[in-house]
């Protein structure tokens, strides 16, 4: 099976599901966020859980799991569903055996999660009941790591140091800030790899107090193969919500060494927010804002035929922000030197029934696939059950 990244449409959220290409079919999903709606069989709003249960694989007990999922950051709209839609605690406590598969809640065999993110999220609001849910389950598997107690779904990887030593002992299981690294669930892999680009460590005072206003989000660069003759197929660049701040700050970094930030897919950060490319307001200038110079370099680094996804609501021409057209301006014109694509989630087919958006990874690169009519279309794609 061919790699492939699927883009769920959820409105001003995030949603995606990374499939590698490896005999397996390892799963990294990255933030979750099923409304209510969603939920709702009554409710015409697209049914993304049956969409992302369609295409996970079970275990050798029939139960719907993916392999890692990371949470960029704890607002709403990247972790709604959390709790209701995944298994929380140990393994040994699973409960649904018994419900039809369409009940069952999907197993985490490990966690991503950014310390750093949290207390800076923390700082400006309170965690919401899904994020409380996350943080709970992630300080849960630290602590069975402590106890050298590790068993199935307990594992956990720390992206980024935390405050006051507070990892030093965590270390087998910490990626710092600019590393590398190529584990899925406690093992290597070798159709993988991603470098943690932010959170960076806690800095002064001034700094913290503009990351936290500035969305700071878990950013990772990976690289995806189509197959071990094609390591470096597909760069995908994930951001959550992280603004111009974040993205001055890492072309300040980088800029002598452009390719860290080089991609051939890059969710949109934040929504297709104007915030992300400029420190002034589309609301009120409108055409006299100013695109910061770095943080659009930082943003520019597209390889040839790079695909741009904006995951959010349909972008129209209006003072909404997010999504911003002025900011959907900026990415197509990022594209136009390089051949490459823009779309949004909300959009795709069309904006009265959007379908996942769905990403083929080829020793060619990536290519958009051909809309599903369905979730159940997807599930001939879905691996059969196999052992963890």
């Amino acid at each position: 099976m061919n790699a492939n990244l699927t883009f769920f449409p959820v409105d001003n959220g995030d949603m995606t599901l990374v499939r590698l290409a490896d005999s397996v079919t390892t799963t990294i999903l990255i933030d979750v966020n099923i409304r209510v709606a969603a939920d709702d069989p009554e409710d015409t709003t697209r049914d993304v859980a049956a969409d992302l249960r369609a295409r996970l694989p079970r275990d050798e007990k029939g139960r719907p799991y993916v392999d890692a999922f990371l949470l960029s950051h704890p607002d709403k709209d990247h972790c709604t569903g959390f709790e209701k839609h995944f298994h929380l605690g140990p393994l040994a406590d699973y409960a649904d055996d018994k419900k039809p598969d369409a009940q069952k809640r999907i197993v985490i065999r490990e966690i991503w999660s950014s310390p750093i993110v949290f207390r800076r999220a923390c700082k400006t609001h309170p965690l919401c009941s899904d994020a409380q849910a996350f943080n709970k389950e992630a300080k849960r598997r630290v602590q069975r790591f402590r106890d050298c107690s590790v068993g199935d779904a307990d594992r956990i990887l720390i992206l980024g140091e935390d405050e006051n030593g507070k990892t030093d002992d965590l270390t087998a299981i910490l990626v710092r800030t600019g590393d590398t690294f190529q584990q899925v669930n406690g093992c290597h892999n070798s159709y993988f790899s991603a470098q943690l680009l932010a959170p960076r460590p806690q800095q002064s005072e001034e700094d913290e107090a503009v990351l936290s206003k500035n969305h700071s989000s878990t950013i990772l660069n990976m690289k995806i193969a189509s197959s071990l003759a094609h390591l470096d197929s597909c760069r995908f660049l994930t951001a959550g919500d992280a603004e111009v701040a974040i993205w001055e700050r890492l072309w300040t970094r980088y800029k002598d060494t452009p390719d860290v930030l080089a991609y051939d897919v890059l969710q949109a950060p934040h929504h297709c927010s104007w915030h992300t490319l400029s420190n002034d307001s589309w609301s009120q200038l409108k055409e006299k804002v100013k695109v910061s110079a770095d943080a659009r370099s930082a943003l520019a680094q597209a390889r040839t035929g790079a695909l741009i996804i904006a995951s959010c609501k349909p972008i129209k021409d209006d003072d909404a922000d997010p999504p911003c057209i002025r900011a959907q301006r900026e990415y197509k014109s990022i594209l136009t030197g390089v051949g490459g694509l823009f779309f949004c989630t909300g959009e795709t087919p069309n904006t009265w029934a959007p379908e996942p958006l769905e990403i083929e990874i080829t020793a060619a690169g990536a290519k958009k696939k051909a809309a599903r009519t369905s979730a159940a279309a997807a599930v001939a794609a879905v691996a059969a059950p196999r052992a963890g």
